[in-house]
């Protein structure tokens, strides 16, 4: 079995990139809180997901959609409920700087299995019987580099388990130059 998530080298890299990440985008999240304000006067989204040995914690991004929107799976989300400063901010993923909070915390890593929501029960379970959830959640991983989102859960656990048990300092690098260069696509609203 390969590396795992909870690896000294690889928590030491999740901690480097989560504080030069949080220092250098710092005026740019200053920035895209005030445009947040004035898109839906609540910028930060804090959200449950399901993380490391089935436990809860808050994830934090910026807030994409209207305030009120119901909270589901990605796939199953409304996409006219997408603002307009949300749609730049999930189209550049610029969405997801926040969690290098979460990063930094340890509540996730860099990469990881995409944290679901405590509804998606299906999902939860596959994950557990392959031993997913020993991993923290991550931001990026091989699910999203090859596409796959929470809409088939029986691949996307299948997935997150053969990262989990191959994972190695060089995947773990791998995978972030893919999403930095344009990969890692798996989780996006459906448009009608």
């Amino acid at each position: 079995m390969g590396q795992s998530l909870q690896a000294p080298g690889i928590r030491a890299l999740d901690i480097a990139i989560s504080v030069v990440g949080l220092v250098l985008s710092g005026p740019v999240l200053l920035l895209l809180c005030v445009a947040g304000y004035f898109d839906t006067g609540s910028p930060i989204l804090r959200q449950e997901r399901v993380g490391r040995g089935g436990q809860t914690f808050v994830l934090v991004k910026f807030r994409t959609m209207r305030i009120g929107t119901r909270a589901v799976a990605t796939h199953l989300a409304d996409a006219a409920a997408i603002t307009p400063l949300g749609r730049m901010l999930r189209r550049t993923k610029l969405d997801e700087l926040p969690q290098l909070w979460n990063v930094l915390k340890g509540d996730m890593s860099m990469v990881g299995p995409r944290p679901c929501l405590p509804g998606q029960k299906e999902l939860i379970s596959l994950r557990e019987a392959r031993g997913v959830l020993r991993g923290r959640p991550g931001i990026t991983g091989l699910a999203q580099i090859r596409g796959i989102d929470m809409s088939d859960p029986e691949l996307l656990a299948a997935t997150d388990a053969l990262m989990i048990d191959n994972l190695s300092v060089g995947k773990y690098l791998y995978y972030i130059l893919m999403t930095v260069t344009g990969k890692g696509i798996g989780d996006r609203v459906k448009e009608s």
